[in-house]
């Protein structure tokens, strides 16, 4: 059997507020949640979650469609590493890919170039192929869940199949107990804010585009705790100062922690990288059979 592949369609948001800018985070302080949403420029991945003063600062555009419904349908058919091109607008004919998603409402996260970002602006037309819900890593253990992952990007990504179960490096574990906002929502739709402990050292070395692993979290449906599974994702954005909130994590991965191996690597760990983003895209995959 084969996966389907959907021609999607976007508008490059802007940044939305209520009538007061204001959030409080964690010690009652009020603030404004700067880089949440919108066009972002001078962020990228690879840097540290920590780097922006902002709130759950994402690199790249915020995609999303003006009915809900179809933004809803966006979000959870978009994968990371899917191509996207600009339709309408200065940056027209430009390409990126899909790095990750946002709950609430609904965002797609896109990665263009910077040249191209600079040249986008909110409203203009944005067109994704979507495809990897549902698809399958050739060998993958069936206890093994695959989501939100265009498959062609698994390799690039050092997801590692063998006969005995799955393999990923990461950047670190950690337990069910940070899972934040997005805890009890559709994985397929949603990412999972983790909230860090200030002082917790794997945030200090937490980047952008990394990937990470959360034990005792099963997130196949909705995401909740399961004792012996393991949830492998990749964070999309930075850290946030209000509570239950911090570093989002779009999950790629999730199954038995004896078949889902998460190896750490603190120092020496590379994730999702620009790099790999812009590398060729290969032959579409993705036709119903």
């Amino acid at each position: 059997m084969r996966s389907v592949a959907v021609n999607l369609s976007g508008v490059a948001e802007a940044p939305a507020m209520g009538s007061t800018p204001y959030r409080i985070d964690v010690d009652g302080h009020p603030y404004v949640p700067v880089g949440d949403g919108g066009i972002v420029l001078d962020v990228a991945l690879g840097d540290l979650v920590t780097a922006a003063v902002g709130d759950h600062v994402a690199p790249g555009v915020s995609v999303g469609h003006p009915d809900q419904a179809a933004r809803h349908g966006l979000t959870a058919y978009a994968c990371v590493g899917n191509p996207v091109v600009v339709r309408s607008g200065a940056a027209a004919g430009a390409r990126g890919r899909v790095f990750g998603i946002r709950g609430e409402d609904g965002r797609v996260l896109v990665w263009l170039p910077a040249d191209d970002l600079a040249r986008l602006r909110p409203g203009d037309g944005i067109a994704v192929r979507a495809h990897g819900q549902g698809a399958r890593l050739e060998g993958l253990p069936d206890e093994v869940a695959l989501m939100n992952l265009d498959p062609w990007l698994a390799p690039a990504l050092g997801i590692r199949v063998g006969a005995d179960g799955v393999d990923v490096g990461v950047r670190g574990v950690v337990p069910s107990r940070l899972a934040g906002n997005g805890i009890g929502r559709p994985a397929q739709q949603w990412d999972v804010d983790l909230a860090f402990a200030k002082d917790d050292p794997l945030l200090a070395v937490l980047r952008l585009g990394d990937l990470l692993a959360v034990s005792n979290l099963d997130v196949r449906h909705n995401m909740g705790y399961r004792r012996g599974h393991v949830t492998v994702g990749v964070v999309v954005h930075g850290d946030s100062p209000m509570p239950g909130h911090g570093p989002g994590l779009v999950p790629l991965l999730c199954g038995p922690a004896h078949l889902l191996r998460a190896v750490p690597d603190a120092q020496g760990h590379v994730g999702l990288t620009e790099e790999a983003l812009a590398a060729p895209v290969p032959t579409p995959a993705g036709r119903a059979g």
